[in-house]
């Protein structure tokens, strides 16, 4: 979804016809060496699209860090002007049960193309974890018979959803979410490409809100631009809807002061402004994580939160939840004997 501060030139320079397309796809790469992340396994697909005789691979990782794009810049380099007649993309937004396996895949599969020596047909499948598993045990058939022309390329965000046979006939590369860093540098090509303005603040809000995911971070700041016009910290979370970072960070406080009545007040106010009690969890975890306390402090503080979010993710969304989690926080940094009966 990125591309390095090195070779921005070239993924920058864009068709002019393209202007109406979302930045995340216009700034999408085109080529491995423009991946951002992953600097390992990116080298050893690049080592691949040189000498092709490629193997059938899984990429599994977080969404949003370049997963598929990855797989498609390795078929351009492999394929280039063939990809149309050598490649078969299959989403996320299609079918993929047994008929389609039994019939789109193994039709191409059979299909004949003239290729170079090395190279093989190329079979995505994007979000194969959501195929069901006498789809997976088609598709291990499939690999099977057609292993002398076909390769298959599987992204996925948890390999494990994986039937083990398939497993075995692949290659796992697994990708790791984007530092903040590495997001910084591609949004600050964006910005220059397209003239956006914006205080430095503002992108770290957008990388804030992103938590590694380079595709959400260009989305949150193309829709602030878009509405606003200038990117600043304000501006993001407006967009994001997210609760405001320094207020969490002021309840975070409170609650390692042990000020119960200061800390409900902040979280209730946050409540009575619309924000859900899923977006308060979510950013008062970000924010403990970065928080300068005692680190067995910090160990109970995030003990807690994943209790709490548990509670909430099976439907008690309610102000009485967080108001428990505030007192229970505070409670932690309080005099046990004041406990004691």
């Amino acid at each position: 979804m990125a591309s390095s501060a090195n070779s921005s030139s070239s993924v920058l320079a864009q068709d002019p016809n393209e202007y109406e397309l979302p930045w995340v796809e216009k700034y999408r790469p085109k080529v491995l060496k423009d991946v951002v992340g992953n600097e390992e396994t990116v080298t050893r697909l690049q080592v691949i699209g040189q000498e092709g005789n490629m193997p059938n691979i899984i990429i599994s990782g977080a969404p949003g860090i370049g997963k598929t794009t990855s797989i498609l810049c390795l078929a351009n380099e492999m394929l280039g002007s063939l990809q149309k007649e050598a490649v078969l993309e299959l989403n996320a937004s299609d079918d993929r049960g047994i008929d389609v396996v039994r019939n789109k895949i193994k039709m191409f599969a059979q299909k004949k193309v003239t290729l170079p020596p090395n190279r093989h047909k190329l079979i995505i499948l994007d979000e194969a974890d959501s195929m069901t598993a006498g789809a997976q045990q088609a598709l291990r058939r499939t690999m099977e018979i057609y292993s002398s022309t076909t390769r298959f390329a599987l992204a996925c965000n948890m390999s494990s959803k994986i039937i083990e046979p398939i497993q075995s006939r692949c290659a796992i590369l697994r990708y790791t979410r984007l530092t903040d860093l590495q997001i910084l540098k591609r949004l600050t090509e964006i910005c220059q490409a397209e003239n956006v303005k914006y205080a430095p603040e503002g992108l770290e809000a957008v990388i804030f809100s992103s938590e590694g995911d380079m595709r959400q971070a260009i989305n949150n700041l193309q829709a602030t631009h878009s509405g606003f016009g200038f990117v600043n910290a304000e501006n993001v979370f407006k967009v994001c809807d997210q609760p405001h970072p320094v207020i969490v960070y002021d309840i975070i406080d409170a609650c390692v002061k042990a000020e119960i009545d200061g800390a409900l007040d902040k979280i209730r106010a946050l409540w009575f402004q619309g924000y859900s009690s899923q977006d308060v969890i979510g950013t008062l975890f970000k924010v403990v994580k970065t928080f300068e306390m005692a680190e067995f402090i910090k160990l109970e503080f995030i003990k807690e939160i994943g209790l709490t979010h548990m509670k909430i993710l099976e439907g008690c969304q309610s102000l009485v939840q967080l108001n428990g989690l505030i007192v229970r926080l505070c409670k932690l940094n309080m005099d046990p004997a004041l406990f004691v009966l």
